[in-house]
């Protein structure tokens, strides 16, 4: 499940990535956009410009702004810098492997092939996207427009 740290998190970098301004956003910026808590986004952006997505400005017309461009930022890459492994147990991890404390054969687990299937899928699908998609799918819902389903009247027999 998807932490509310990256739940925030990806929220901020589309902020981040819909600023079309050569200059950085403040943290307040970027929390009343993301309408995130702004001591608490402090402490993810920090982590994110730690691990290399973000750059940091400082001074009175300092902020942040995304370190590459937001095509080129992977969903996955910012979910493990934030809540580590995507894999649902820790021995069917990629990146994060270590072994069941219970399990006494990890070549014969009955769940570790199930959980691989289940990490591929998940990395699948976030290895695909990129905050540049967050921006797109967000535009594309603010302009869709809202339509009713007419439901037809049932007929009395």
């Amino acid at each position: 499940m998807l932490s509310q740290k990256s739940r925030y998190a990806l929220r901020a970098l589309a902020v981040l990535a819909e600023h079309d301004e050569p200059s950085p956003l403040t943290i307040q910026e970027i929390a009343a956009r993301a309408d995130a808590p702004r001591k608490f986004l402090e402490a993810i952006l920090l982590e994110l410009r730690k691990d290399g997505v973000l750059v940091s400005v400082r001074g009175k017309l300092g902020g942040y702004a995304l370190a590459a461009p937001a095509g080129e930022i992977k969903l996955s890459r910012i979910i493990r810098a934030l809540d580590g492994p995507l894999a649902p147990i820790a021995c069917a991890s990629l990146f994060f492997y270590q072994p069941c404390a219970d399990c006494p054969d990890p070549a014969t687990c009955t769940t570790r092939g199930v959980m691989r299937e289940v990490r591929d899928a998940v990395n699948k699908v976030l290895d695909g996207r990129t905050i540049a998609d967050l921006t797109a799918d967000r535009a594309g819902a603010r302009k869709a427009p809202r339509r009713s389903v007419k439901v037809p009247k049932r007929q009395s027999r």
